[in-house]
């Protein structure tokens, strides 16, 4: 039952360059860094279905933010004779953490944008009294503007 769920099929790089959207580079770096262990025939890397799940980890690790040493520890878990079980429990711990951890950043990044458009706003208010031709929307301070020219410009600004 094992040799179907694993086949025998084996993989060039450019093969999981390909499948992946990754580079060469990329794939040799996780070998240096011990995530990949690809076979060699001569100068050629031989991947096999094992090495193409391990990457397609890498890759869903890398994208959700974990770093190499926690894809690290989550791969060498995928080696245990428990049916994936360790490996499933540590993933989802980290899943969660990591999901935590972006639910935070997403609220902070949400508070910095009120803050700026506030700011923003404050900012806009005070050019449009004191310089409105500096605005980014100068054309729609032109009569503040003309009125200031002409010596209007307390009337236009409801002063």
């Amino acid at each position: 039952m094992a040799d179907l769920r694993r086949p025998e099929r084996t993989f060039t790089i450019r093969q999981l360059c390909n499948e992946f959207k990754a580079t060469p580079r990329a794939l040799r770096f996780y070998e240096d860094k011990g995530l990949l262990n690809p076979a060699r025939e001569g100068l050629n890397r031989v991947y096999s279905h094992k090495d193409r799940v391990r990457l397609q980890l890498i890759l869903r690790g890398k994208r959700v933010g974990l770093s190499l040493s926690e894809i690290r520890e989550l791969l060498d878990l995928y080696d245990e004779n428990d049916e994936g079980a360790a490996q499933m429990a540590r993933s989802l711990k980290k899943f969660r953490e990591r999901a935590n951890a972006l639910e935070q950043q997403r609220e902070d990044i949400d508070n910095a944008l009120i803050e700026l458009r506030e700011a923003c706003n404050r900012l806009e208010k005070r050019l449009a009294e004191i310089r409105p031709d500096l605005l980014p929307r100068a054309a729609d301070y032109e009569q503040v503007l003309r009125a200031r020219l002409d010596g209007h410009a307390e009337a236009m600004l409801g002063k």
